[in-house]
């Protein structure tokens, strides 16, 4: 297999940039990779990911939707999309977004519990428990499925839920559930 040197001096020219913080020289280079090699899928979620850590994140989102447009593109560009979505509050969209993702890859659980998040924005609170359930038999040690599922469960008026939730936090992420014993106002004792 032969290397394009072009190519590849593009992406070390790009790789500088970001070492040496000038994040607008990196994404100047990465727009001009994409001029010589369009739909390169590198280019793509690189130009997208600097757009996303310099805070604009509508150019991210287009360049996101160019790299999901091709045939091969992975979960997590997927995810990545829906994430920024979901920031931008474009709610539907993300849904689809993290929809895909979990389409091509069932056990990311970041997409379990992004889509979590937009189905509590729908007040599709059933669902959204589904998901985030989800997310914590794939990441159990993880608080933050764990701290939105104790939030729905007492906006549907669950407080017995939120408790075993809260007794269960305490075994691993005292803050957590701390924070929510706060929020809630119920006093839980560690099991």
């Amino acid at each position: 297999m032969m290397i394009d040197l072009k190519w590849q001096l593009h992406k070390w020219r790009a790789i500088t940039f970001i070492v040496l913080g000038r994040k607008s020289l990196a994404i100047e280079t990465f727009e001009d990779m994409l001029a010589d090699y369009p739909n390169d899928a590198y280019a793509l979620g690189s130009l997208a990911h600097l757009y996303a850590e310099t805070g604009d994140k509508l150019s991210s989102i287009g360049i996101y939707k160019k790299l999901v447009a091709k045939p091969d593109a992975p979960a997590f560009s997927w995810y990545n999309l829906g994430f920024l979505q979901e920031e931008m509050k474009q709610i539907a969209d993300a849904e689809f977004s993290f929809r895909r993702a979990l389409e091509l890859n069932e056990k990311l659980d970041q997409a379990w519990y992004g889509l979590g998040l937009v189905l509590i924005q729908q007040q599709r609170f059933e669902e959204a428990i589904k998901a985030l359930k989800r997310n914590t038999q794939l990441q159990p040690m993880s608080p933050y499925a764990w701290y939105q599922l104790a939030r729905v469960h007492m906006d549907r008026q669950e407080p017995e839920e939120t408790v075993k939730i809260i007794r269960h936090l305490k075994g691993f992420e005292p803050k957590f559930a701390a924070q929510l014993e706060r929020e809630t106002g119920l006093k839980v004792k560690a099991s």
